[in-house]
């Protein structure tokens, strides 16, 4: 009879500790969060000289409005359309943005970083394009 009443004590202590572990995980993702379709976009293989645009999409996956304040390319070969969402973004709603990878005179693969900061969770969060510019015929 004492090893019963011993092991009902433990396991309701387990069960305490997990349900205190899962109040903490959840508390940990509260507020806004930021969560992209995908993290890298690859351009493959293209042409030297040639206009390339991509969009990056993401979703508010938090529970507070998402904030976006700026969003930047590494270099000066990667640029971000000025359309991006300037107003709050709802809980469960999305967004979007463009990426511009200027191909001229850029020969060979790149990665590039792509920095958004916010006022989420996590606060900056990066994103990447890559690809192969072959040269034009």
């Amino acid at each position: 009879m004492k090893k019963a009443i011993a092991c009902l004590l433990f396991v309701a202590a387990f069960i305490s500790v997990k349900a205190q572990d899962l109040s903490s995980a959840a508390k940990a993702v509260e507020g806004a969060v930021i969560t992209f379709e995908e993290s890298v976009i690859d351009f493959g293989n293209i042409v030297e000289g040639s206009e390339q645009l991509r969009t990056f999409k993401f979703t508010n996956t938090g529970t507070a409005p998402l904030i976006i304040s700026s969003i930047k390319g590494q270099c000066g070969c990667t640029t971000i359309s000025d359309s991006w969402p300037k107003e709050a973004i709802a809980p469960g709603a999305s967004g979007e943005f463009q990426v511009k990878y200027d191909t001229k005179s850029r020969v060979g693969q790149f990665d590039k970083k792509i920095v958004i900061t916010s006022n989420a969770s996590v606060p900056v969060t990066e994103v990447h394009i890559k690809g192969n510019v072959t040269a034009a015929q």
